[in-house]
């Protein structure tokens, strides 16, 4: 993912090992030809002898190989005679708002990084795109704070989230970063990815439920602001998730408090993410289709994590799967 610039500097993207729950919904291979495939070294899944026709794995040599890239996923559909409902989350999937986050986060770093340096004597090491990748991204603002100085060896007191943001504790420093991000939104709003609204609006119209959620406590001033308020039949965003004491990405419970919402099992519902964590925890909670979408080449890594398709952008996916049904609208 490209980085963009809140009064800061550019930033790049992540990498982790990859966990796997129960298996992916088993599509038809021949809707990915293999020309339009490109294959990451991954062990099959342990149902693979269940659903010997799956587009996530196919066998090459003797071992399964996983897809982690459709060149052309305008051939894939989304399956809805087995799929009920669909969770979003916003920044980055329905929302050009993820890289108005990490520059947010890159201009908070940089600043803290620099004042401490200098206060030691020792280097300033400014805060890179793989920092925001693997500590930050899909996570909740204070345990991206808390997970990124982890990785820095820097130890501070956890703070209260009344705290302003110049005080140095884990709570003021990510209220710094909120004060960042919400200055960006007042003054230039949020854009909705087109394609993004309209497969919801496709979903909707084939009965298919779908949740909006987001770790971030500005979700609803971000679909406010991009016009996708009241497009969801749920919304679950920072707020509500601190309210309950859920916990951050890669935990997937963000994503099971909406389709428990939904009245929906994960197993009857996918998630469609960007982030590494997000696409993480979309597997660990046993859904039964993890979309990852690629905004910046990270599709090797997304598979990785457990999406069991990967696509550019949602207008390359095409909804399947029988009639209409009703209640969804």
């Amino acid at each position: 993912m490209a980085i963009g610039h809140v009064d800061g500097g550019p930033l790049r993207r992540r990498q982790g090992p990859p966990r796997r729950s129960p298996d992916p919904i088993c599509f038809h291979r021949a809707e990915v030809p293999s020309r339009q495939r490109r294959l990451a070294h991954v062990p099959g899944p342990r149902g693979t002898a269940e659903c010997p026709i799956n587009p996530s794995y196919v066998r090459v040599g003797g071992r399964h190989e996983r897809i982690h890239q459709v060149i052309e996923p305008s051939r894939s559909a989304i399956p809805l005679d087995r799929l009920d409902a669909v969770v979003f989350d916003t920044d980055g999937v329905l929302t050009d708002t993820a890289s108005v986050h990490a520059a947010a986060w890159k201009r908070l770093f940089d600043k803290y990084l620099a004042q401490r340096a200098a206060r030691r004597g020792e280097p300033f090491h400014p805060f890179e795109e793989p920092d925001y990748l693997r500590h930050v991204d899909g996570r909740t603002r204070y345990d991206g704070v808390a997970g990124f100085l982890g990785s820095r060896d820097i130890s501070l007191p956890w703070g209260d989230p009344a705290d302003p943001p110049d005080r140095e504790t884990v709570c003021g420093l990510g209220n710094a970063k909120d004060r960042f991000f919400v200055a960006h939104l007042r003054d230039h709003g949020a854009q909705a990815f087109p394609t993004s609204a309209a497969f919801v609006r496709r979903l909707r119209a084939a009965g298919v439920r779908t949740a909006a959620v987001s770790a971030s406590r500005n979700m609803v001033a971000v679909l406010e602001a991009a016009g996708l308020r009241g497009l969801f039949h749920i919304e679950v965003g920072g707020v509500e998730a601190d309210r309950l004491g859920l916990p951050g990405k890669p935990d997937p419970a963000l994503f099971l408090e909406a389709v428990r919402r939904l009245e929906v099992a994960p197993v009857r519902a996918a998630v469609v993410e960007d982030a590494l964590a997000g696409v993480e925890a979309g597997r660990r909670g046993g859904f039964g289709l993890v979309v990852g979408v690629d905004r910046g080449g990270q599709a090797a890594a997304l598979a990785e994590r457990g999406a069991d398709l990967v696509v550019d952008d949602l207008g390359q996916l095409a909804v399947d799967g029988g009639p209409v049904r009703p209640g969804g609208r």
